[in-house]
């Protein structure tokens, strides 16, 4: 593996995605991670590989079985597969702290699996630290597409990304993970969490019978009102990061009629309260 000299991202490149952190207008494109109170959440599912510039304040980031890493503002990190983290996050001098993230979709990874064109790992760790010097151009060209609306080349500038980082020695992330029944589940909820969802859904979704769905998630050791809860629980979190709503208008969007409900399951899967990010108006 190369060896990777760290440094935080030139001044330029946080003003610029400091900037697109105000354009709700292409925020489905990333995710402006924003909290008002230092705080930790355990356990955090995540079901796709994702870049993540830290712009304000400070982060942490612990996967099961490795180091924790340690990140501080125009720092750059990767999370390289599906896996569940600890994070913790703490505000700057001025009470914010704000990361942006950018999911990286199926399209693109295969765009850089065929442009990587070598054999690829299954190794290596689920978190990394990334040289954010080195990945300037690609996520000044990323940052420059999305402004002009020009979605192809952001794209395209995503993948040259993920193939930098196969450069460095890290090609785990264009290996394809094993699917999971658990993760088209949360998905689907994802799309529409505050659905009555029940069985005959997925399986008509999925095309399985209700005996197999059941199989299925019993072999992966969960049951489908527990994939259900974290997936709401999930957008919910995503929502109290990225929207200064209540929490009562979080609790009704994932589906929760009794907020008190919400905040209580919230509490038992993620070690928070949810009104503790602090990120409501």
């Amino acid at each position: 593996m190369n060896e990777i000299t760290l440094a935080p991202a030139p001044a330029p490149l946080i003003e610029r995605l400091l900037s697109l952190t105000t354009d709700s207008a292409l925020s489905e494109n990333y995710a402006c991670i924003c909290a008002r109170h230092e705080h930790g959440v355990r356990s955090v599912q995540i079901d796709q590989p994702t870049f993540g510039v830290v712009l304000r304040g400070a982060k942490r980031l612990h996967a099961k079985g490795a180091d924790a890493l340690s990140l501080s503002a125009g720092d750059m990190f990767m999370i390289a597969r599906p896996c569940q983290l600890d994070a913790f996050n703490w505000p700057d001098d001025t009470g914010l702290y704000l990361t942006i993230t950018m999911p990286i979709c199926d399209e693109v990874i295969g765009a850089a699996r065929m442009l990587w064109a070598q054999p690829v790992s299954q190794d290596g760790p689920d978190v990394l630290a990334l040289p954010a010097q080195r990945m300037a151009p690609q996520l000044l060209a990323w940052a420059d597409a999305l402004r002009a609306g020009a979605y192809g080349p952001a794209r395209a500038a995503l993948a040259d990304l993920l193939v930098q980082l196969c450069m460095l020695g890290h090609t785990g992330v264009l290996a394809p993970p094993p699917p999971t029944l658990a993760a088209q589940i949360r998905a689907l909820v994802a799309a529409q969490p505050d659905r009555s969802w029940r069985s005959r859904d997925f399986e008509d979704a999925l095309g399985l019978s209700g005996a197999t769905l059941r199989r299925r998630l019993a072999a992966e050791k969960q049951s489908l009102l527990e994939v259900i809860t974290e997936a709401r629980l999930s957008c919910a979190m995503q929502l109290l990061y990225t929207t200064r709503w209540p929490v009562k208008t979080v609790a009704a969007r994932v589906g929760y009629q009794s907020a008190p409900t919400f905040v209580r399951r919230f509490a038992q899967r993620y070690g928070l309260e949810p009104g503790h990010i602090g990120n409501a108006g």
